[in-house]
């Protein structure tokens, strides 16, 4: 008989129960719609998990590469031991569950990490982000595990193979792995993920076969369950599952029921979807102090990294980004780079923050780094020559980001034009893309041809256009006439003209038209 299995959700999306119900009829779709609910159905839902089984380590393990012996250190005083290791403190013979003093005796220059869990939730809720550009659904399944739902994905990306390609290729920049599961159930999924069973499994007939030989641990079964069990002899999914379910749940109770039904899709297992926080912000520390500039620019890579993720999957861009380097027992060090036009290109943000470090320098050792955006903006189009080879339009702006990264915001500015004839008063600085080619209100255009380069201050070159050593002028071109200011008590009355030397070099010169009519040097042309 058909099915549907309803899952009810409130205004803000968050999944409040299912149940599996006969064919609806229009009255019932007539009645839940007065209530803003949302009808999904299973056999359109595919589930693929990834487990971070070395997510206690990687969270400090991605912000610098160490090849020495390396270990994740739980519980407190006699009953300290390893969690876990990277691949230098396995050869050295340190295994998870050993004493922690007896690993500092198998490995001298043994690095030791306590145990982060709000670290880690911290790193699965950036995975999420980034996992947003397979599928518009990730759930969280703490403590290592997420949760997607790929059935609307598959076709997108070519299949479930060409999928794990894109996953597999983009994890480990971010400086992550992961085990791989995929089945027509989350549990099943995860469990699939944890046992290492890369196969998917497409329908849920199939579900028996493929979960027969797991053992029960998987389950997550309270302790007293699982003792009860082993001591009838079962070991392995596939023993349980051939157990009449009616026994299961007078000796068990029924929660190891409801989640073997969950597992094989004969209950719904609504997930709660993660959402994106509305700001940007993450923190990597350091596994070890660092005064190196360059030091800083790996684990800044991967913070770019989430950056780009969590942009994409809200389809914007950045235009302003705050650093901030973490000492210790020091102020923090702030760094912003403003950008010209928005943008998520990791390599081009990371080049921006080589110039900014090489222009700053490090005043004090560097134990932690962040990365901060308070406001994604509209992402800038890329244009392209609609004749011709394509033209990259953002190598200007990125020019200009690199000069101001490298020699600071306030070397580097656009002009603005203003309503004013008086050459001096007809422009102002402004940050560069902000500038206008004409004035707001009024465009003025002059009557001759201008110098780009104009003098701070007019020179004075006395009665007759004659440079400070002597060299006369010659008037090429002109009288354009200038008056203008008389409003605001610094009128100019001026007759301009271009000039040149011997060298036949072009200098732009007027003379006064009152008091004592002298001669100054206003300007020079390239």
């Amino acid at each position: 008989m058909f099915s549907t299995t309803l899952v009810i959700a409130d205004d803000g999306g968050n999944l409040r129960k299912g149940s599996v119900i006969p064919r609806p009829s229009l009255s019932s779709f007539l009645f839940l719609s007065t209530f803003n609910f949302q009808l999904l159905t299973v056999s359109t839902m595919h589930w693929l998990c990834l487990h971070f089984a070395d997510l206690p380590l990687e969270v400090f393990s991605r912000a610098q590469a160490i090849d020495a012996p390396w270990i994740v250190a739980d519980g407190r005083g006699r009953r300290r031991f390893v969690l876990l290791g990277n691949a230098s403190a396995e050869a050295a013979g340190i295994r998870p569950g050993m004493a922690v003093s007896a690993a500092c005796a198998l490995a001298q220059d043994l690095r030791i990490s306590e145990r982060d869990t709000a670290a880690e939730a911290r790193a699965l809720a950036s995975l999420a982000a980034w996992a947003g550009r397979f599928t518009p659904l990730v759930s969280l399944h703490p403590p290592q595990s997420l949760l997607l739902e790929i059935g609307g994905s598959l076709r997108l990306f070519g299949g479930h193979f060409a999928l794990r390609r894109e996953i597999r290729r983009d994890l480990p920049a971010l400086g992550f792995h992961a085990a791989i599961g995929s089945a027509p159930t989350p549990l099943a999924a995860a469990l699939l993920a944890r046992a290492g069973i890369a196969e998917p499994v497409a329908e849920l007939r199939e579900l028996p076969g493929a979960l027969r030989e797991l053992p029960l641990s998987l389950l997550d079964l309270e302790e007293r369950q699982l003792r009860a069990l082993h001591a009838m002899g079962l070991h392995r999914l596939g023993e349980l599952l051939r157990l009449p379910r009616a026994g299961l749940a007078q000796r068990f109770g029924t929660v190891l029921l409801d989640r073997i039904e969950r597992l094989l899709g004969q209950r719904p297992d609504p997930q709660l979807p993660w959402r994106a926080p509305p700001r940007f912000m993450q923190t990597l520390t350091l596994p070890a102090e660092t005064g190196d500039t360059e030091a800083l620019l790996f684990p800044a890579r991967r913070l770019l990294l989430e950056l780009e993720a969590f942009l994409q999957r809200q389809e914007a861009g950045a235009q302003q980004l705050r650093w901030t380097l973490i000492h210790d027992r020091q102020s923090p060090t702030h760094l912003d780079v403003e950008l010209s036009a928005s943008t998520r290109d990791p390599q081009h943000l990371l080049l921006l923050l080589r110039e900014r470090l090489a222009h700053t320098g490090l005043a004090h050792p560097v134990v932690a780094l962040t990365l901060a955006l308070d406001e994604p903006c509209p992402l800038a189009p890329a244009t392209s020559a609609l004749d011709g080879p394509e033209t990259p339009v953002e190598d200007w702006p990125q020019l200009v980001e690199r000069l101001r990264a490298r020699l600071g915001n306030e070397a580097v500015l656009g002009l603005s034009c203003l309503a004013d004839h008086r050459p001096e008063r007809a422009w102002h600085p402004a940050p560069p893309g902000l500038g206008s080619a004409t004035a707001p209100d009024i465009a003025i255009k002059p009557a001759a041809e201008r110098p780009l380069w104009l003098l701070a201050d007019p020179l004075p070159l006395g009665d007759a256009p004659l440079l400070p050593n002597g060299e006369p002028l010659y008037p090429l071109q002109g009288p354009e006439r200038i008056e203008s200011g008389w409003w605001d008590g610094a009128d100019a009355a001026r007759d301009y003209y271009i000039a040149r030397d011997a060298m036949h070099a072009r200098y732009w010169i007027y003379r006064e038209r009152r008091a004592q009519r002298r001669w100054f040097l206003h300007g020079h042309f390239a």
